[in-house]
């Protein structure tokens, strides 16, 4: 089973993500910052089963950008899933499993773009 990670440090806001991606996806678990997520990625177990990052640009602590690109020196393969503000651009994010969607996106549009994302990332695997 493939898990998601979502990164958000406010609590209505991952309330809200959660029940959307539960409904699409089984396995969803959520951190409120980049650097525990960072800590839960080292932990084998769950970096085995972990297919997909969703954390928001403005990030408390380690930002977007940096969280990203230390994603990518601990599993380069990682697709990343990142939610902006509308004057933001994905210039930040020039990495291929990267996508940028700007807010106020969509409950349907964050699904979308993670399952897209789920399955580039499998199609590149088999």
């Amino acid at each position: 089973m493939t898990t998601i990670l979502l990164v958000e440090d406010d609590p209505l806001q991952a309330f809200v993500r959660m029940s959307v991606l539960e409904k699409r996806f089984p396995d969803v678990r959520r951190v409120a910052d980049a650097a525990e997520a960072l800590c839960l990625i080292e932990q084998s177990d769950f970096s085995h089963n972990l297919g997909l990052v969703i954390a928001g640009h403005s990030l408390p602590g380690l930002g977007g950008p940096e969280f990203v690109a230390e994603l990518r020196t601990r599993k380069p393969g990682l697709p990343v899933l990142v939610l902006g503000d509308a004057q933001e651009t994905a210039v930040d994010y020039p990495s291929e499993r990267v996508r940028f969607l700007a807010r106020p996106a969509g409950a349907e549009e964050i699904v979308s773009a993670a399952s897209q994302l789920l399955t580039q990332a499998s199609d590149k695997v088999a």
